[in-house]
């Protein structure tokens, strides 16, 4: 699924915003929240596709969620991470490669219970779009 020009407009101001407040998130409903900027290749075109994500954390890795804002079509980047797993990440200030595996079954459902709980409209984004949300891990390649 495409994004609009409204939601590419949406997503290079969050990232402007990360940029300029040292990764933090300032902007609008979502000032505080834990974002990150994750870059992958894409699955079709093989070039760079640059996103923020809310996250949270499982022990070392961070732990993100397909949600698409509880719409119905997949966001495009599970995919580009199922095809070319090596990620970059930036959480605050630090940029890093990662590797983003997608989980499955008890996994998956304990990560996305975690950050129903963290963030209960997650739970929401599940039932409105009548898809299995896919929940990603991503751990820091040293």
């Amino acid at each position: 699924m495409s994004r609009t020009p409204e939601e590419a407009a949406w997503n290079e101001a969050l990232i402007a915003d990360f940029h300029a407040h040292g990764g933090q998130i300032t902007l609008g409903r979502l000032a505080g929240a834990s974002m990150l900027v994750m870059t992958s290749v894409g699955a079709k075109t093989g070039l760079p596709r640059t996103c923020p994500l809310g996250y949270h954390r499982d022990g070392e890795s961070y732990v993100i969620v397909g949600s698409n804002s509880g719409l119905p079509e997949q966001p495009e980047w599970p995919a580009n991470v199922a095809k070319n797993p090596i990620v970059t990440i930036e959480v605050g200030t630090e940029k890093f490669q990662a590797r983003a595996r997608v989980t499955e079954g008890a996994e998956r459902r304990r990560l996305l219970d975690d950050r129903i709980a963290a963030v209960p409209i997650f739970g929401d984004y599940e039932r409105k779009s009548g898809r299995e949300l896919p929940v990603v891990v991503l751990d820091r390649i040293d």
